[in-house]
């Protein structure tokens, strides 16, 4: 029963509070280790990029030409009827930032994009970074943490499967969008540096796709200032503190229902299997449904999956799957991330997104990234 599957993915959570105080993390049990794993399913590995080569590589013409993360992950399959996932536990949850105190908030009639969501750009590892083909971005989201330092993306956004270890040269930047002009409006909050991976073993070392998520703590941001001079970049900076006081941070939420509304937002800019090309990933884009358990697809070790109805396509990898979204305070709760683009119905076009079930595995990876502090980028 499977098809053509692609990196694409979504967020799955959940709203009770389970062992955690109002917008923090219990931290003792979130583990000590910098650079490597701080428990035995948990994998952290610091950064091999500096933070400042990593921001000063990102020149706006090195920007401009980064291309859509696809490397051939899509299923086909007919129809989505699948297995209910079940959880492994009480379902739980970690409010965004700025509902710590109160759930109350204001209502909006259109759907506002959140400030939260925005490219990551990277290149790949063991490769000739000077090279466009390894210039590579995907989708992510600013996410609550207690050093508000935490990103959320898809593990197939940090990690090369292929060459075993995490990209080069990786940032985050929110909000982004692609302007007429070098580098005009591309970074209204600044641009935020990897310091520390946190991923799920079973990715890491069985690329199990049921565990296709990733949390990154980045360094605080700072806003670049590029001028060209010849053929060179030059550029000054200004630090902007940290990524959640700035755009703030969704929450988080696990062993929620399989059955859920949610939006999912992203960057999609790749092609469908039939060569159509309806995104330009120039600006974020969302998809609003009601999520289903997907079907097994082997190739990918995939069999607890959720998916929502949606046309996203390459880019859109790593976007938020955020659950009982406000508009009005561009909040809501991560309770998946695209990870996989499906055909359904045999068209060549894809018409699902799929993320990993979101449940207590998730929240040990989560919880071990939101304790990590990270502070000003090393200059």
């Amino acid at each position: 029963m499977f098809s053509r599957a692609r990196r694409v993915a979504i967020p799955l959570a959940g709203l009770m509070a389970i062992g955690l105080t109002a917008g923090t993390v219990n931290s003792a049990a979130a583990g000590t280790a910098t650079g490597t794993t701080a428990r035995s399913d948990v994998i952290s590995r610091n950064a091999a990029t500096p933070a400042e080569q990593a921001v000063q590589f990102w020149t706006p013409d090195r920007v401009k030409r980064a291309t859509d993360y696809d490397d051939g992950l899509d299923v086909s399959t007919r129809g989505v009827k699948g297995s209910n996932d079940t959880p492994d536990g009480p379902p739980g949850s970690v409010p965004p930032i700025g509902a710590e105190k109160s759930g109350k908030t204001k209502k909006s009639k259109q759907v506002n994009l959140p400030n939260t969501v925005g490219r990551v750009f990277f290149t790949l590892p063991k490769t000739d970074p000077r090279n466009p083909k390894n210039w590579r971005y995907c989708s992510a989201s600013s996410v609550q943490g207690k050093y508000r330092n935490l990103v959320a993306t898809s593990a197939h956004c940090v990690y090369d499967t292929k060459k075993n270890t995490f990209y080069d040269n990786w940032v985050f930047i929110p909000s982004y969008w692609d302007g007429d002009t070098a580098w005009t409006g591309k970074a209204p909050y600044g641009i935020y540096a990897a310091k520390t991976f946190n991923a799920h073993d079973d990715f890491v070392v069985k690329e199990d796709y049921d565990y296709d998520y990733a949390f990154v703590n980045v360094y605080n941001g700072i806003k670049v200032n590029w001028e060209k001079s010849g053929n060179r970049w030059r550029w000054t900076v200004k630090n902007v503190g940290r990524l959640g006081d700035n755009v703030g941070g969704q929450g988080f939420t696990w062993n929620r229902s399989t059955k859920l509304n949610v939006f999912s937002f992203g960057y999609p800019a790749g092609e469908h299997p039939d060569g159509d090309k309806p995104f330009t990933g120039r600006t974020m884009k969302w998809c609003y449904g009601k999520t289903k358990a997907m079907p097994e697809a082997r190739k990918y070790n995939l069999q607890e999956h959720i998916g929502v109805k949606c046309s996203f396509t390459a880019g859109a990898s790593g976007g938020p799957l955020l659950y009982n979204y406000k508009s009005a305070s561009r909040t809501g709760y991560l309770v998946g991330v695209n990870s996989v683009a499906w055909d359904t119905d045999g068209n060549d076009r894809y018409d699902h997104i799929s993320s990993p079930y979101f449940n207590g595995d998730t929240y040990k990876v989560y919880k071990a990234a939101a304790n990590r502090w990270t502070g000003n980028m090393p200059r």
